[in-house]
């Protein structure tokens, strides 16, 4: 049977065997443009309930429901968050339960999928829902088949999911085209293979990283400086697992470059990876440096003048009272978009985008803090939008709104359609309408040789999106933008956001391009200082 303390270490081995592979399961990433990789943004998801689990105690149903919720508010990008509500269905049908046998975790399991496909409006198949849903039917064939051996159920359960595994490119032709399975599909396997593990009596798999690198400091001790000696805001610390070009030379050259943009610094060159702590105004610079090296595995970013507040105080309130009917939170990258959303009235902003996604619990705490009745929030980012919807079931006290914005463009036009004098469901209304009137195009580069869409994609080439999507493959940015303009050339009011590695110069040609495709139309220049994407264009 299956007690609290049984599936405690099933969660932590589930986590060390997913954390332990998750560049395996970055590398089925079929998409070219930079992004929170799948395995990386399941990792992070498995990792926040596996640092609450000492601290957990109690029977089955009691330890299954503080885990879901840990999950839960620890979710990132769809694959985590996905991960997370199937955890939450599986906790709900332990509810209650002291230990469990092979019924009741087949029910949960079956419960967990039903969760995972409800969070999803149009499921696809040919992802780790798949593989999740033919797990569940092998486990209810079992039971029904009168199996009572926990070792026998997990055992197949995981050649189930290996099976379900090989068939995702025959229900997803972009896999088939890419000749990978599914990075989240891989995912699950890797989870139930540690979950077995303990089942078996193998024990918790070890995790490959250590303690030592594994673990940061919960937080930094600020509590002997005042608010106005802190030269440097945000205390940066991350984990990079080196990539092909991380060579010694390449080293010295992050380590010069870490150096010259802050202070306090710690930097550990290791054999796989590196790790530093670094005081800096400018975090998002930091994380984008380290792209070029490796994936970034541990990352935490905190901002000390407010951390100091908060320790100056004798508790931080969990929720900010209202002081106003509407409020808004927006997730944002670079200074100068965040300075966009706050002149437009945001109240809190969330540091992350592409390549960063916030979790749950990031966007809950932006939520819990904003001082009003209704808070809005814009996740502007497809792969942020689940995270932020979890939080509308984790606040008592305000009524949330997650709007789908799915880039910074939509952000902005939501916000500039709102009338604080109507409700929220014209509001609501209103906003929609003016997100889907504008059009999003963006410029950045292949992350990864890759095959996709039709597209023969080069790492290193530029790539021209429309709406999320990749149309456009160049050698250059002038004829990227160029291919871009004529996608958008039905439209007046063009914003060029440049982003952090972008001179004004450049940006000014860029701009001269759209102007002279687009000779009625009026084209304003921002310095966003938003990583990844050289160029965010917002046309309306």
């Amino acid at each position: 049977m299956i007690n609290g303390n049984l599936y405690k270490d099933m969660i932590v081995s589930a986590s060390n065997n997913l954390n332990n592979q998750k560049e395996k399961i970055n590398s089925l990433n079929i998409f070219p443009v930079p992004d929170g990789d799948t395995g990386t943004n399941m990792g992070m998801t498995m990792l926040s309930a596996k640092k609450e689990i000492p601290s957990m105690t109690g029977p089955l149903g009691e330890t299954a429901a503080k885990i879901s919720m840990a999950l839960l508010r620890g979710g990132r990008g769809n694959s985590g968050v996905i991960l997370s509500l199937f955890f939450r269905g599986f906790a709900k049908a332990l509810a209650g339960l002291s230990d469990a046998g092979c019924v009741e975790i087949a029910n949960a399991f079956r419960e967990g999928v039903n969760s995972a496909y409800k969070a999803v409006k149009i499921p696809t198949e040919g992802t780790i829902l798949t593989v999740m849903r033919l797990t569940a039917d092998r486990m209810d064939s079992l039971v029904s088949e009168g199996e009572k051996e926990l070792k026998v159920l997990f055992s197949e359960a995981v050649k189930a999911a290996e099976e379900a595994l090989l068939i995702t490119p025959d229900l997803l032709p972009v896999l088939k085209q890419a000749n990978v399975v599914d990075a989240g599909g891989k995912g699950f396997v890797v989870i139930l293979e540690g979950m077995r593990s303990v089942v078996e009596g193998d024990g918790i798999i070890p995790s490959e990283e250590g303690e030592s690198r594994g673990e940061m400091k919960d937080s930094a001790d600020f509590s002997s400086f005042e608010t106005e000696d802190i030269k440097f805001g945000y205390c940066t610390e991350c984990i990079v697992d080196k990539g092909p070009s991380c060579t010694p030379s390449a080293i010295d050259a992050v380590q010069s470059f870490i150096n010259g943009i802050g202070n306090s610094v710690v930097f550990v060159d290791d054999d796989s990876f590196f790790k530093f702590h670094v005081h800096t105004n400018d975090p998002g610079k930091v994380l984008t440096e380290c792209l070029k090296y490796g994936s970034l595995s541990m990352v935490k970013i905190e901002n000390m003048k407010n951390q100091h507040s908060a320790m100056s105080i004798a508790e931080e309130p969990k929720s900010a009272a209202p002081e106003k009917k509407y409020g808004f939170v927006a997730v944002s990258a670079g200074d100068g978009i965040d300075s966009v959303f706050a002149d437009l009235g945001v109240d809190k902003i969330v540091k992350g985008g592409q390549t960063m996604n916030p979790s749950t619990d990031d966007i809950l705490k932006a939520v819990n803090l904003t001082p009003a009745e209704v808070v809005f929030v814009l996740p502007n980012n497809k792969n942020i939008y689940m995270a932020a919807k979890q939080t509308k079931d984790l606040v008592g006290d305000k009524q949330v709104v997650v709007l789908k914005s799915v880039s910074v463009p939509q952000g902005i036009s939501a916000i500039l359609a709102f009338n604080a004098d109507v409700g929220v469901d014209q509001n609501k209304a209103a906003m929609r309408e003016a997100m889907a009137a504008v059009k999003t195009a963006s410029m950045t580069f292949a992350a990864r040789n890759s095959t996709f869409d039709g597209n023969s994609i080069k790492e290193g080439q530029i790539l021209g999106m429309l709406d999320g999507k990749v149309k456009y493959v160049t050698d250059t940015r002038e004829s990227c933008m160029r291919s871009l303009a004529s996608d958008i050339s039905d439209k007046t009011m063009i914003t060029l956001f440049y982003g952090e590695d972008v001179s004004e110069e450049e940006a000014g040609k860029m701009a001269n391009i759209l102007r002279e495709a687009i000779p009625e139309s009026e084209v304003d220049i921002i310095s966003g200082g938003q990583p990844v994407y050289y160029y965010i264009i917002s046309a309306e």
